[in-house]
């Protein structure tokens, strides 16, 4: 038994063969009929996935606080497009919005909010969520669609929904892993013919073992030159927010998250959040490649830290119940913490700025 969208996957494969991994991915969560982000909310404890700004408003705070200190540092510039691509339910930008208007009236008064969003349902709610602040927010199906200016921007869990390539060492070398059917008629991975240039590759590939996994995201390269484009063009910094890794190598991230339990990626296509881990080497090499600076790499923990989570949180705690104070304890450990159902070590935070500017002590710094 599989879903609406697994049946459709299916006749496409006995139709034209197996599909690249980019390809069913792509189908999973964006197919304009049954696609993941098309059909259903997956944010919070009703849907299949908690993001940091659901886990507390101390995660947008930070936010809002880095982007008045980003935007001083740029010389306080007029009418900044402040955007935000892919904001889930809008709860990251109304907590950025709340803390920028208290302590950078100047800023908030002069510009504009730009949600970038391709979901009608989502947009349904982010317009909810942003209703105190209606007159200064506008929605774009792409960021090509936002007008020229001074930018901030944020993407938080941005890049690890956008389609990966997976390729697959074989004896005959990496093959590009493709989504085709089993003996029992079900979707089951198998090795494509399409190589890939082994300049790409990680070292040592030579001595990779066979059914070693290399990932590339090619699509995610060409959105971050696009926002490193738009900072280049009108200035600007832009921070990415995500789990993923610093250095560049092999392995098997792709992912399928359903009612908040990870489900085998082929299992239930179009009714499970599908992702893969972000190779942030790669993004930072693109920032470079596109002559923009890289202020630095680091763990989310550290980043949040260095904000000042702490402090705020024990402001916010102050005066409270019991009860209270625990559960901003504890949101401050999911968020800033190490280890197992904590973000602090597994998320990463890059910021990168056109033109170069010095973030002192506010630098995401590995």
């Amino acid at each position: 038994m599989t879903t609406r969208l697994g049946e459709k996957i299916k006749a496409l494969i006995r139709t034209n063969g197996p599909i690249s991994v980019t390809d069913y991915f792509a189908l999973c969560l964006a197919d304009p009929e049954h696609g993941y982000y098309k059909t259903r909310h997956p944010f919070g404890h009703a849907g299949d996935f908690i993001t940091a700004p659901e886990v507390s408003q101390l995660f947008g705070e930070m936010l809002g606080v880095f982007m008045v200190h980003t935007w001083q540092r740029h010389d306080t510039p007029a009418h900044v497009r402040f955007v935000e691509i892919g904001p889930g339910r809008g709860t990251m930008m109304a907590d950025m919005l709340r803390v920028i208007a208290r302590i950078a009236p100047s800023l908030y008064g002069t510009m504009t909010v730009h949600m970038v969003e391709t979901s009608d349902k989502l947009k349904d709610v982010q317009r909810e969520t942003l209703a105190t602040h209606a007159p200064k927010v506008v929605w774009h199906d792409s960021f090509d669609q936002v007008p020229g200016g001074f930018t901030l921007l944020a993407a938080n869990e941005l890049f690890d929904a956008i389609p990966i390539r997976q390729f697959v060492k074989s004896p005959t070398g990496f093959r590009e892993r493709m989504v085709g059917l089993d003996s029992d008629d079900a979707l089951a991975f198998s090795v494509g013919v399409a190589g890939i240039d082994p300049a790409l590759l990680p070292a040592p590939a030579a001595s990779a073992e066979n059914g070693t996994i290399f990932e590339i995201a090619p699509a995610r390269e060409a959105v971050m030159n696009t926002i490193c484009e738009r900072l280049k063009a009108s200035g600007g910094s832009a921070v990415v927010i995500d789990y993923g890794h610093l250095v560049s190598g092999f392995g098997d991230t792709l992912q399928a998250v359903r009612k908040h339990e990870y489900d085998p990626p082929l299992a239930h296509p179009g009714e499970a959040d599908l992702t893969s881990h972000v190779d942030f080497a790669r993004l930072a090499q693109t920032a470079l490649a596109c002559d923009v600076q890289v202020n630095g790499l680091s763990h989310q923990g550290d980043f949040l830290l260095a904000l000042g989570l702490e402090e705020r949180a024990s402001a916010l705690g102050r005066g409270k119940d019991v009860a209270t104070q625990h559960d901003i304890r504890a949101a401050v450990e999911r968020l800033a913490g190490e280890g197992e159902g904590r973000m602090g070590e597994l998320f990463k935070v890059l910021v990168v700025s056109s033109p170069p500017i010095d973030l002192g002590r506010f630098r995401a710094v590995d």
